[in-house]
């Protein structure tokens, strides 16, 4: 596991998207015939990156014309052009500014007449590509990965998630603070399914997630913190501020603070 801590939100959104940036031309370096697959997630914590991926389009350093995407989860019963539905959430802050084809951007559809028949079909569809690149994803303040809620198998797969009482207290801000107008149920990629990729990245910001990742870095793995999942990952990243980073032990931030210098700083391109 890598940590990268970074003094604020905008200099963590401008490493980890400068780093996504690395691994598309890299890609496309090797001549690879298959498209770059790239796991995304929606929220507060990637909207600094995503931010600078535009940029980084828009200057020409880098296209999206033959990467693939495919989304971590989506609310179950609110109709796709809702404001608060993620297929929303992505064209507004993302799809809509980039070069991407249609056709290869992938989202459940949380109106699906078979919920469980869609959940299959997006974890085929995922093979079918062969897999995931690179997992861009953030975590929640109780350790939550997707809507794979404390309490998650480790090893599930993309299925419909019942969402806690404290998700919905916190997803309510988006719903003008009323609990009772945020969906129950979403459908959701499962901790595997995010494990699977051959790289995952997570975003950590703000004081709020500081016992997430104190659980994430320093204790056991558990599915208490499906976020600690990420231990048993070979080519996981943690990209946090110095905010979220109050709760992990002075030897332990010294340590990845410390082992960093001698790589290579994306953030330069």
């Amino acid at each position: 596991m890598r940590v990268i801590i970074e003094p604020d939100y905008e200099k963590l959104s401008l490493w980890a998207a400068r780093y996504i940036a690395r691994r598309m031309k890299e890609h496309e370096r090797r001549g690879e015939k298959r498209p770059f697959v790239l796991g995304l997630p929606t929220g507060s914590s990637p909207l600094g990156t995503y931010r600078e991926l535009i940029r980084l389009c828009r200057s020409g350093y880098i296209s999206f014309r033959n990467i693939v995407t495919f989304n971590m989860d989506e609310y179950a019963g609110l109709p796709r052009d809702h404001e608060q539905s993620y297929w929303t959430f992505m064209h507004r802050n993302f799809f809509d500014h980039i070069d991407i084809e249609p056709e290869n951007t992938n989202i459940l559809d949380g109106n699906a007449a078979d919920p469980d028949a869609e959940c299959r079909r997006y974890e085929e569809k995922i093979a079918s590509y062969g897999g995931i690149d690179l997992f861009l994803g953030g975590i929640g303040a109780d350790g939550h990965i997707a809507f794979n809620e404390p309490f998650s198998s480790l090893s599930s797969r993309t299925r419909v998630k019942t969402l806690t009482y404290d998700t919905k207290v916190m997803n309510s801000r988006f719903f003008g603070g009323n609990i009772s107008a945020v969906p129950s149920t979403a459908l959701t990629v499962g901790v595997q399914t995010v494990m699977d990729a051959r790289e995952v990245m997570i975003l950590v910001n703000g004081h709020s997630k500081a016992r997430a990742l104190k659980h994430t870095v320093e204790d056991g793995v558990s599915q208490a913190w499906t976020c600690s999942a990420l231990q048993m990952h070979p080519r996981s990243l943690i990209v946090c501020d110095e905010a979220a980073c109050g709760e992990l032990k002075v030897d332990t931030y010294k340590y990845f603070k410390d082992i960093e210098q001698a790589n290579l700083d994306p953030s330069v391109l």
